[in-house]
């Protein structure tokens, strides 16, 4: 068995090998990005230099969850490369925004790092899109009242390893509100802050402190931004100074 996975690995990496050495055309490219096995999904989607149209966007989406991590990782940062080009955003605003909505919010939580900030990053790109945003923030909030509901529920006493899966998910969910805070209604956002600051966790009290940090005058904001003022970490504290 052990020797099946090691001839496994020396397979994969001298498949990963030829496939950058090789001459390859878009269509190439494209296929395997629809049909190949790990290493070929992932250095296709390295190589892709161009979308061609609306397809193409449709089938590197599509590889962006439910793939193996290195493929999800590349198509991470694949897409956040073309959607910072406004002939490759124009593509992506093409698309159905109820789907690119529901793809880039599983993306934001997904457990590898680098993926969740390659999708907070293109993210951005996409504010001017109101049908995006809406459906965006309203599938956000969401999706944060229902972790805030597991972690309150949680009884410490069944292990932490449960409990630090939803925190994981809403850190990177605060960081997405962080971007959007101005496009959330101010009553729902206000509810989800007057919630996360008083969560254990230090991190989610800091994601919190950095999106009170980025509005002013709001009164019941106010209120938070005094309270977090006075908390025991120095990352919150800090987080705040910068408003």
């Amino acid at each position: 068995m052990k020797n099946d996975y090691y001839q496994t690995l020396d397979e994969n990496f001298n498949e990963a090998l030829n496939l950058i050495e090789k001459p390859m055309q878009h269509e190439e490219l494209i296929n395997l990005l629809k049909t190949g096995n790990i290493p070929q999904k992932q250095l296709a989607a390295l190589r892709l230099e161009f979308l061609s149209n609306s397809d193409d966007a449709k089938i590197l989406l599509n590889n962006l969850i439910g793939q193996d991590g290195k493929i999800r990782e590349a198509v991470s940062l694949k897409i956040k490369e073309f959607i910072s080009d406004d002939k490759y955003l124009k593509i992506f605003n093409s698309l159905d925004m109820n789907i690119l909505s529901d793809y880039f919010l599983t993306a934001i939580i997904d457990i590898n790092g680098n993926i969740c900030r390659n999708i907070l990053d293109t993210i951005i790109y996409m504010k001017f899109n109101k049908n995006f945003t809406n459906l965006f923030t309203e599938k956000l909030t969401k999706l944060i009242n229902e972790l805030l509901n597991k972690i309150e529920q949680f009884d410490y006493k069944d292990g932490k390893y449960k409990v630090n899966k939803e925190v994981f998910k809403l850190y990177w969910c605060l960081e997405a509100v962080y971007i959007y805070a101005d496009l959330i209604p101010q009553e729902k956002l206000a509810k989800i802050l007057a919630v996360t600051k008083d969560i254990d966790e230090y991190t989610i009290r800091e994601k919190t402190a950095k999106i009170l940090s980025n509005i002013n005058n709001i009164p019941e904001l106010e209120v938070l931004k005094s309270e977090l003022s006075d908390d025991e970490n120095y990352y919150v504290r800090r987080a705040l100074k910068n408003s």
